[in-house]
């Protein structure tokens, strides 16, 4: 290893020092990710005390960083890093539903239920029946498809946020199947536009830069089905005033659609409800699943 070194010959030294690494794509990530810090510090000329600062940050986004709190992950979000390792990544084909966030809410438990279950948790709000439908890229239904399904309430908070009131219990959120038809449906209560936690180090960055902090109304989807890419999306409410201000930059054309209002009357499910009620109805396309290259 090389001794005095120089602000011109330090980023190949420390580049060096992966020659080593017995996993080619372990070495070229980490040879690419130092060559890009050290010309940010270069052509920004980074000050000592602008990086105590930013080591500070990074500390603290460690710190507020807990099981239901992702922070880098929202870090990730509102710098538009997860959007565009989605874009590079999107290999579905021009027939099939846009992907796009996954988010820091999803939770690996939650309830299996049945079609027609009301998933809402109890929780007050705007009834909303949701169905769905999913589809080849021939429009052939697809049975069998497991559909997780998550959103927050009528004030924009998921159940994660609210351990005081739920007490761990799940609730906005199922893993469904579709049936012969390729359908799925369910009963909730209609979420709402929300800001991004703006309490932590994240939130600094949004202040310091004068951005809003607001997402739109949306339901999260992520599909699976043998043989079949997966997909995670998510659906925009078409009225949604922050439609074009979203903080972690999710929206595409292809997801925004009708939350339909209705008067008291008649669901989709058949049953009859005493006060106005939301439907939405979308049909999802997934890719079948890229066969691997024999020798």
């Amino acid at each position: 290893m090389s001794i005095d070194l120089t602000e011109d010959t330090i980023t190949k030294e420390v580049q060096s020092t992966f020659d080593g690494c017995p996993d080619p794509r372990t070495r070229e990530l980490f040879v690419e990710l130092v060559r890009h810090l050290h010309d940010f510090a270069r052509e920004t000329r980074l000050t000592d005390d602008e990086w105590v600062t930013a080591m500070d940050f990074l500390a603290r986004v460690g710190q507020v960083t807990t099981p239901t709190r992702q922070e880098f992950v929202l870090l990730s979000d509102i710098l538009g890093l997860s959007v565009l390792v989605d874009l590079i990544n999107e290999h579905h084909g021009p027939h099939a539903t846009d992907s796009t966030l996954l988010g820091p809410f999803f939770e690996d438990e939650r309830p299996r239920v049945p079609n027609g279950a009301d998933i809402s948790g109890g929780l007050p709000g705007t009834p909303m029946f949701v169905t769905g439908r999913v589809l080849g890229p021939g429009g052939d239904p697809l049975a069998g498809v497991a559909v997780d399904t998550w959103h927050s309430d009528g004030e924009g908070h998921y159940d994660v946020q609210q351990e005081d009131r739920l007490h761990g219990q799940p609730a906005m959120r199922a893993l469904l199947t579709t049936d012969g038809d390729g359908r799925f449906w369910y009963r909730s209560i209609a979420p709402r536009f929300y800001p991004v936690p703006v309490d932590g180090p994240c939130g600094e960055i949004m202040q310091a830069a004068g951005r809003s902090a607001m997402r739109p109304e949306h339901l999260h989807f992520r599909l699976h089905a043998d043989g079949y890419r997966p997909l995670i999306t998510m659906l925009f409410r078409r009225d949604d005033p922050y439609l074009d201000h979203d903080a972690v930059f999710a929206v595409k054309r292809s997801l925004v659609v009708d939350f339909a209002e209705h008067g008291p009357g008649t669901a989709p499910d058949g049953t009859e409800v005493g006060e106005p009620f939301q439907t939405v109805d979308w049909t999802f396309t997934l890719t079948p699943a890229a066969r691997e290259r024999r020798p």
